[in-house]
């Protein structure tokens, strides 16, 4: 194959590595309800392998769009095997049920008797008849679906940029048997949606020609456009890519064709519905009339059992969860004075009532104000129950969620790049600075002792970082390490990581 043939691994944003941002409006039907959250991993850097030049750009170019999306997104670079697998198990904790959980792999990817095998970066440099070590050494895509539907999952995605020629040819030794390419997942769970960034046999163009300067893989330039193109589903989104990569891999003669394998119950939008026309109504979905309002003091007994609520801050502000014990047929809420509104119902049915699923979230604009929510559902039995309040301080709802995202992606704080000399970013950190009080660092050192200049937290648009901020330092090109300590806004002290390039 020719040299630009480099296949499926790309997007691993090792600067957004958010895994706190809920959906609602984003995924239709039943996602809606729940939060969305997504693991980006891209492996170059292989010891005993080819290496890749453009799998950690692609991953991170990923990482950038999922979060616009309202996704909480972990990222994860050069990930040796136990690196992996931390990234995955951290991953695993973060999935509640009725999620979107999106996985992302770009790196090397090998075949072994019908079954995918994602290559961490020390995998060894295998020969003939060696299956068994590569197998060990790496992880089986099948395992990572199996995850996810686990931990109960409603929707899973996984897009695998990691159809290449085979990393074990080396001039002179019987290489590992493998023709390159991915073998197709024709019996996925349901629930799961996957594209592969070539077909069966095929690998994937890191570039149109040696002179195509773009930093991302033809796949991933074209993926990443259909994924954010408002009101597409899963199913548009592969189809136009498909049809869009393969036409740019023709003018070059390249035969690259993404396929898509699609076991999905529901109409998946990752960027909101299309727009529906005036006359479109769905009174099935609206709940019953509901009792009248009673008064805003539940009884002891509904006190043990009151429903609970997270908040989350996205781009387009906030997603509030509420987790209620009992089963439920409908749910409405209010904020101050007025009417309760429904929050409306998705597609599915729940076990407990065999009825349709009411939606157990909420959306509040990005200026919401501090104040009480109120909440009330209708049980099993056809009884109203509550209200039921639940605070809402949208400073003290920030800090919790920031911190939780940074918790939980601390292998993302920083991140090295080598242009015009050695560059230690601190974007990450940036984006969920509103948690976090002082950012010290140690170069080349197990002790932080400079401070990072941050930019003060901005409640109108907390995640986004003003232009006249640098996010990374310029540091000596012999530098080895960089250890970071996080001082957090309630006085709490992170543990000391430390980053060697």
């Amino acid at each position: 194959m020719r040299s630009i043939g480099r296949a499926c691994t790309r997007h691993g944003a090792a600067l957004f590595a958010a895994v706190a941002c809920v959906l609602a409006l984003l995924v239709a039907g039943p996602a809606s309800a729940a939060k969305r959250v997504a693991l980006v991993i891209g492996n170059d850097d292989y010891r005993n392998v080819p290496r890749l030049q453009k799998a950690v750009n692609d991953a991170r170019t990923i990482g950038d769009a999922l979060k616009t999306l309202g996704f909480q997104v972990m990222v994860a670079e050069n990930q040796t095997r136990a690196a992996f697998s931390q990234s995955l198990l951290a991953f695993d904790t973060t999935i509640e049920p009725g999620d979107t959980a999106f996985f992302f792999y770009a790196g090397h990817g090998f075949e072994i008797a019908g079954q995918n095998y994602l290559l961490p970066i020390d995998v060894p440099a295998a020969t003939e008849g060696q299956e068994e070590l590569v197998r060990d050494a790496s992880i089986m895509a099948d395992r990572i679906i199996d995850r996810l539907q686990n931990r109960g999952a409603r929707t899973a995605i996984l897009v695998l940029d990691a159809c290449r020629n085979n990393p074990f040819e080396r001039r002179g030794v019987r290489a590992l048997a493998g023709r390159g390419g991915l073998a197709p997942m024709t019996t996925l769970p349901e629930g799961v949606f996957s594209i592969f960034s070539a077909g069966p046999r095929q690998t994937a163009l890191d570039r149109l020609s040696d002179t195509d300067s773009n930093p991302n893989s033809v796949f991933t330039r074209v993926f990443v456009k259909q994924l954010l193109d408002p009101g597409e589903n899963l199913v548009q989104v592969a189809q136009r890519t498909r049809r869009a990569v393969s036409e740019m891999a023709d003018t070059v003669g390249h035969k690259q064709v993404p396929v898509y394998f699609d076991q999905m119950v529901d109409d998946v939008f990752l960027n909101g519905r299309p727009q529906p026309s005036a006359a479109a109504t769905e009174p099935s979905q609206k709940v019953a009339a509901l009792p009248p309002v009673a008064p805003l003091k539940p009884p002891a007994s509904e006190a043990l059992n009151a429903p609970i609520a997270s908040f989350s801050r996205h781009n387009g502000g906030w997603t509030v969860s509420f987790s209620i014990a009992d089963p439920t047929l409908g749910i409405s809420w209010r904020m101050g004075e007025g009417a309760f509104r429904e929050t409306g119902f998705m597609d599915a049915l729940d076990p407990r009532t065999r009825k349709r699923m009411p939606n157990p979230s909420i959306q509040l604009p990005a200026d919401a104000p501090a104040g009480t929510i109120e909440l009330r559902y209708i049980d099993a039995q056809g009884e109203m129950q509550g209200p039921f309040p639940i605070k809402f301080e949208p400073e003290a709802a920030l800090i919790r969620d920031q911190r939780k995202i940074l918790d939980m992606t601390a292998t993302s704080w920083l991140s090295f790049r080598d242009y015009n000399g050695l560059l230690v970013y601190y974007t990450h950190l940036m984006s969920y600075r509103c948690a976090i009080r002082e950012v010290r660092i140690g170069i080349d050192s197990a002790v932080p002792d400079k401070v990072l200049k941050m930019p003060p937290c901005d409640m109108r648009d907390p995640i986004a970082i003003p232009s006249s901020a640098q996010p990374y330092l310029k540091l000596a090109p012999n530098v080895t390490s960089v250890s970071v300590e996080l001082t957090y806004r309630d006085g709490s002290v992170s543990e000391i990581k430390t980053f060697r390039r």
